[in-house]
């Protein structure tokens, strides 16, 4: 998700590096050392002093082997990483979304860490987001860090709007959204359809009840609950409850939309606010923090961030070595101190969440950043990876959205582009899962 949504999952709407980046020649390794290549996304230079840290730690108790970093932007380390395989020069450790990591995983191209890992290791982590790295019965990737989002919401917005607070589940939302418009002439909320963009629409239809695909790969979604969820964000666009660029704008431009005061809420990470309180004081001023949109089971979503092993690697056993170091509970709470985000390391995350439960800091601005970061760590309890990593799980997205684009138009019914999104998408299924 780029300061759109896909970026947020990946920078976490941190300051990007312009290109690849690695550590000074300084710190490369000497000659008769063994080089562990390690690859990260969008890291430097904010925490360059944090990796250079971590990686001086590792090195001091594995002598003879030194770490090469290199720091890669998101919007290249696909192709990036590609090349690398199939020119027989990947890294041996990656930092990577869970998407891209299953397709790679499906074809091959990761190696299943099960046989490299102490007994204890999935103990160390948190269930739900251990069990998302895994591809069948392999284990695929390491979890490192999480968000998780709340509803950031505009009190003066809602207090116009005749509204206490913003709703809590999907089905609230239509009846919400009439009565901000209404008696505002603002809208509610912004959830793109831009295919390549965010994943929150299709997450919101995981809440809906909606089951993606079957066993076999093949679309699941042509149901009772598919046809109502389809239904839902048809009708809402065509009665004029969502902005007319959900079809065309992907997730920042709900991020301008609520810093201009047009948006009465937004789905993002706490760390937004201090963007917020930076580039809209005003707004900030009248935000508060409140539980995520759910659907009737109470389920909310979590983002994760990967370290995997490509199967070509000839360091697999450091490459895990380093990796479970790295995501340890120490290393995974200083850094999440740091990028504000949350760690997958249960220990990690306890003493966290004992550090939030503090007193709130006496400025006002952070009391309210402390505030939506205890709330982002309480969702965690019935947060879960609403869209698996399933490979083509993009490829699916973007025949969702297209075919609900559609309908949203006026081209054709919702239960037409049901029916559309899930032939396209068995066409392809059969082609690459027979």
């Amino acid at each position: 998700m780029p300061l759109s949504r896909r970026r947020a999952l990946g920078l976490l709407g941190l300051t990007l590096a312009a290109g690849s980046c690695s550590l000074p020649a300084a710190r490369r390794s000497a000659p008769d050392t063994r080089q562990l290549q390690v690859w990260t996304l969008d890291l430097a230079p904010r925490f360059t002093p944090f990796l250079e840290r971590v990686i001086a730690a590792w090195e001091a108790r594995h002598p003879g082997v030194s770490v090469r970093w290199t720091d890669v932007p998101w919007s290249s380390v696909e192709r990036k990483l590609l090349a690398a395989v199939f020119a027989r020069t990947a890294p041996d450790l990656v930092n990577l979304n869970p998407p891209f990591a299953a397709n790679l995983a499906s074809k091959g191209g990761l190696r299943d860490l099960m046989p490299l890992l102490p007994a204890s290791a999935a103990a160390a982590y948190l269930p739900r987001i251990w069990e998302a790295g895994q591809e069948g019965a392999a284990q695929f990737a390491l979890p490192w860090y999480l968000t998780a989002r709340v509803t950031m919401a505009n009190l003066r917005l809602l207090e116009q709007a005749g509204l206490e607070r913003p709703p809590l589940r999907w089905q609230e939302v239509p009846a919400y959204a009439e009565q901000v418009r209404r008696r505002t002439g603002r809208y509610a909320l912004f959830v793109t359809a831009v295919p390549d963009d965010s994943a929150e629409l299709l997450e919101a239809m995981v809440q809906m009840g909606v089951r993606l695909l079957d066993g076999r790969r093949r679309a699941a979604f042509v149901s009772p609950a598919g046809r109502r969820a389809f239904a839902f964000w048809t009708d809402l666009y065509r009665r004029g409850l969502l902005p007319r660029e959900v079809v065309s704008q992907g997730y920042r431009r709900a991020i301008e939309l609520f810093q201009a005061g047009d948006l009465a809420q937004v789905a993002t990470g706490p760390d937004f606010l201090r963007n917020l309180q930076t580039n809209a004081p005003g707004i900030a001023a009248v935000t508060a923090p409140f539980p995520p949109l759910t659907g009737v089971d109470g389920d909310a979503n979590v983002a994760v961030m990967n370290l995997v092993v490509p199967k070509s690697s000839s360091m697999a056993p450091e490459a895990v070595s380093f990796g479970l170091f790295l995501t340890d509970a120490a290393n995974q709470l200083a850094f999440a101190e740091e990028a504000r985000v949350l760690p997958s390391s249960r220990e990690a995350l306890q003493r966290l969440e004992a550090r939030l439960s503090e007193p709130a800091a006496a400025d006002p601005g952070e009391a309210l950043v402390q505030r939506a970061r205890a709330l982002s760590v309480a969702t965690l309890e019935r947060a879960r990876v609403l869209v698996p990593a399933t490979p083509g799980i993009k490829r699916l997205q973007a025949i969702v959205y297209t075919q609900l684009q559609r309908a949203m138009l006026g081209a054709l019914d919702s239960d037409e582009a049901l029916r559309t999104a899930a032939g396209e998408w068995n066409r392809y299924a059969e082609a690459r899962w027979p």
